[in-house]
């Protein structure tokens, strides 16, 4: 279980790459998914894109090739391919409005686009359909979990999990032991959800990085290490593989060996984590040029999210607050994502741009509500502690 979903993709087919003729001629059977268990996502999209041109009046290839399309979006963060997605689950629903697979899959893109209470409604109402679909219940839990209500989204997932125990619904337990503090039990979990397994190699690569990330938060960064070099291995240029070792290798006075790996998980998605992570790396050995590059970066990746509308990135609050840039920008986005979004997280966000703004009573009342869990995040206590310190000061 997690807030970032282990997309589980359903029906697909074998794809002999040498010979057309049998790609066709496996239209007719709609029962081969273990055979495509070893495609990449770019084979299976052209094979669905294929299937698709030849078959336009069956939906089903159309659905086949969307959900490619949003796993496509978990690998590499490039939002157009779920745009791609969208259109097709559109046209899909726009034709038959009852169509299961196109509403099913549908559910995932308001998850990913962080619609996340019209995902409620959507689970909902999928479950009336079929209340025998894990799927449906795992969505319901991951939408729950987003908008902070932590008892609907155990209902939910311990439903998937009796429905049915793999790697989706062992992930999404594991997650929800975390956040209660329960790290054993977490990690206990998050073994079987890897050793569960999937026909997306990507899926168990998560897995094995969320797991990286219990043993890094929990003090225990050999495990740590173990974990998402397994990553790496298990889904090449795995770009969150990357960054968990950079992580750890930051932390163990490897600065040179952090900066190459979380180039290599820039060079594949320039996310606001990397360029303040090498902004921090680089300054700290010396390379001010290469900060100040880091800074443009981030400085590029806010106008683009001003330009496409963006109102809130915990990523960007992050990265600005941490470094005292931007604070007006790190609190407006820390304010826009609560609008949506009122999970312990956001709160924690909320509260670190509150603090940096010096707004030390605001900032520990959203602090309280991040800890309410006792979530085993060490950055929810230096922040805590950093605010309760304000509060004694102005105090004074």
């Amino acid at each position: 279980m997690k807030t970032t979903i282990c997309i589980l993709l359903f029906a697909a087919f074998a794809w002999p790459q040498s010979s057309t003729d049998r790609i066709l001629g496996a239209l007719s059977d709609r029962s081969l998914a273990d055979q495509v268990a070893g495609m990449k996502t770019d084979e299976r999209i052209a094979m669905y894109s294929l299937m698709a041109k030849t078959k336009p009046g069956d939906p089903h290839y159309q659905v086949l090739l969307a959900g490619a399309y949003v796993q496509k979006t978990r690998e590499t963060t490039d939002y157009s391919y779920l745009d791609r997605a969208t259109a097709i689950l559109n046209d899909v629903v726009s034709e038959d409005s009852s169509n299961y697979e196109a509403l099913r899959l549908q559910t995932e893109t308001q998850l990913e686009r962080h619609l996340f209470a019209k995902a409620v409604e959507s689970s909902r109402r999928l479950i009336r359909i079929s209340p025998a679909d894990p799927w449906n219940w795992g969505t319901l839990g991951d939408a729950y979990i987003e908008i902070g209500d932590y008892d609907q989204a155990a209902d939910a997932y311990q439903k998937m999990v009796a429905l049915r125990p793999d790697l989706a619904s062992y992930n999404r337990a594991a997650h929800f032991r975390f956040l209660y503090g329960d790290v054993t039990g977490a990690i206990e979990i998050m073994k079987k959800a890897i050793e569960a397994g999937s026909s997306s190699a990507e899926n168990v690569a998560w897995c094995m990085v969320d797991l990286g990330n219990i043993y890094y938060k929990t003090g225990q960064p050999s495990l740590a290490k173990q974990a998402f070099t397994s990553s790496l291995q298990a889904f090449k240029n795995y770009y969150p593989g990357y960054a968990g070792l950079a992580k750890v290798q930051a932390d163990s006075g490897e600065p040179m060996l952090a900066i190459d790996n979380y180039r290599r998980a820039q060079d594949i998605t320039p996310l606001p984590d990397y360029a303040a992570a090498l902004y921090d790396l680089y300054k700290k050995t010396g390379q001010e040029a290469e900060a100040a590059k880091q800074v443009g970066l981030l400085d590029t990746l806010d106008k683009l999210s001003k330009a496409t509308g963006e109102t809130a990135n915990r990523n960007l609050v992050f990265a600005f607050a941490d470094r005292d840039m931007k604070l007006g920008r790190a609190l407006e986005l820390a304010q826009g994502e609560l609008e949506f979004r009122k999970d312990i997280y956001t709160y924690d966000a909320l509260a670190w741009a509150l603090y940096k703004n010096h707004r030390y009573a605001e900032a520990q009342q959203y602090m309280e509500k991040a800890l309410k869990l006792n979530t085993p995040e060490p950055m929810f206590r230096v922040h805590a502690e950093a605010i309760a310190q304000a509060l004694q000061k102005a105090a004074k």
